[in-house]
């Protein structure tokens, strides 16, 4: 049977956007390689089935997650250190490992439930924070209900409990508001220093924005007064009355610190939102947030520390550096590093986000050859150099395509031994999921490459043509120009 024709591609798979289009380049990688003599006329296979798709960090609690794109780092596939397959010939790109085994994604400590559907883990490092919260409140008790004895740290124990129910019920408000709002979230997870609502995409408008930033701080308030009002029932000087009035302060303070006016708090995405309003640019309520959270970093740890030491803060006055002062300045370390890497991490987020557009599954991918099962790998290269293709497809009879010919595969075959080996022993079985739509591009693009990982994929038009071979390391190379860009 004579060779079917050669899929099309716009892109000669070098990874970036503005790759030479032109449709005869060569297979083996020359750029400048003359259009191959007596190429067919048609271009395309049929009958190819078609396929079937950071978080708002509101709090000091909640940290910008980038969604990690499936060729970028974090995919399972990922080598930083990887020759680019869009520079040499197909049959000298690989590396020889073969696809990476997929990772599960983790899962981010003990999973407590799945309130609205969203999973909620206790982070390892949680347990360290209440341990710290069972010491220092049990001291507070030991001056305040001297007749607990030993039991005043089971009393400090539930407080720590009860505290971080509460920072689960504000991370609940951001998660309900942006199921509203149509945004997926991945999950809640309570870890160091509060907690985290991984919401993986962004709010469509600056006032969907503004609400779901302000509700978490909304819903720690209304607990504050609601442990207020519970407060003026119970005897003061009780335990209950001890430990509602830590919980109404501890709230106040939740509530207060997260209003302030810079990323990654919520009070940083409410100002993002006015500035976005204002403007009509997300990118300027970025930036202007985030360096006023770098502003408020650099504030925490120089005013934290003078603040305590002077007693502002309704602690006595230290004339002398004490172990006290020492936790203080800690203390202020450690909020001002989470407050200025949220900060950056939002500038990269927004960077991230303004440059997806830029990757599109058409420009990306790669020409293919189709090439039947026992077609030995030797003729298959011959075929894709005079075609000016860089990728191989495995058909049957029909022209229906059965697998991809892994880059990994190729480049474990001796050169002499080619003639000898058929394709389909190289070939990895194409999946419902490596199958992605040239229409792809983007977040969309990234979404559906993370949710099957491989090396290659199958690229079809809508009406089920193939398209090409799209790369994971041509995506990811991609990626990285896009990101190195000035915004």
């Amino acid at each position: 049977m004579a060779p079917a024709p050669a899929a099309r591609a716009e892109g000669d798979g070098d990874g970036s956007p503005e790759a030479d289009t032109h449709p005869d380049r060569a297979y083996a990688g020359d750029p400048h390689a003359a259009p191959a003599a007596g190429r067919p006329e048609a271009d395309r296979l049929r009958k190819a089935p078609a396929p079937g798709h950071a978080p708002v960090s509101g709090d000091a609690h909640r940290r910008e997650q980038p969604s990690a794109p499936g060729p970028v780092p974090g995919h399972p596939n990922h080598r930083p250190d990887a020759p680019a397959p869009g520079d040499r010939p197909l049959a000298h790109s690989a590396d020889g490992k073969g696809p990476a085994p997929h990772r599960p994604e983790p899962r981010g400590g003990l999973l407590m439930g799945r309130p609205f559907g969203v999973p909620v883990y206790v982070a390892p490092s949680w347990f360290l924070v209440a341990a710290l919260i069972t010491w220092v409140f049990g001291g507070q008790l030991e001056r305040v209900l001297p007749e607990l004895g030993a039991a005043r740290y089971l009393v400090s124990l539930f407080f720590a409990v009860a505290f971080y129910a509460s920072v689960l019920v504000h991370e609940l408000a951001h998660t309900v508001a942006a199921l509203r709002f149509k945004l997926p979230v991945r999950r809640i997870q309570l870890q160091f220093f509060g907690g985290v609502s991984e919401i993986e995409k962004e709010a469509e408008t600056p006032g969907r924005e503004f609400v779901l930033a302000f509700v978490g701080p909304l819903l720690s308030l209304v607990l504050a007064g609601a442990f207020y009002a519970a407060a003026q029932t119970v005897e003061p000087g009780t335990v209950p009355g001890v430990l509602l009035a830590g919980l109404m302060i501890s709230n106040l303070i939740v509530a207060a610190f997260n209003l302030l006016p810079g990323l990654p708090l919520d009070g940083g995405r409410m100002l993002r939102a006015v500035v976005w309003k204002i403007t009509g640019k997300p990118m300027k309520g970025t930036i202007a947030a985030a360096w006023v959270g770098r502003a408020l970093a650099v504030s925490v740890l120089i005013g934290l520390p003078l603040l305590t030491q002077s007693g502002a803060l309704g602690t006595d006055a230290a004339d002398n550096v004490g172990m006290d002062t020492v936790l203080d300045a800690l203390l202020a370390a450690i909020l001002a590093a989470i407050i200025w890497t949220g900060a950056g991490n939002s500038l990269r987020m927004a960077r991230l986000r303004e440059h997806l557009p830029e990757l599109r599954a058409r420009a990306l991918t790669r020409r293919a050859v189709p090439v039947e099962t026992d077609t030995p790998l030797s003729e298959a290269l011959r075929r894709a150099n005079a075609a000016g293709a860089r990728a191989l497809v495995v058909v049957d009879a029909d022209g229906q395509p059965l697998s991809l010919v892994r880059e990994a595969a190729i480049v474990g075959v001796p050169e002499h031994r080619r003639p000898w080996v058929a394709v389909s022993g190289l070939a990895q079985d194409l999946t419902d999921g490596m199958r992605v739509s040239a229409e792809l591009s983007g977040e969309e693009l990234l979404d559906a490459l993370r949710a099957t990982p491989a090396t290659e994929y199958l690229v079809v038009e809508e009406t089920g043509e193939i398209y090409g071979v799209l790369s994971a390391a041509d995506v990811e190379r991609a990626f990285v120009k896009a990101m190195a860009r000035p915004s």
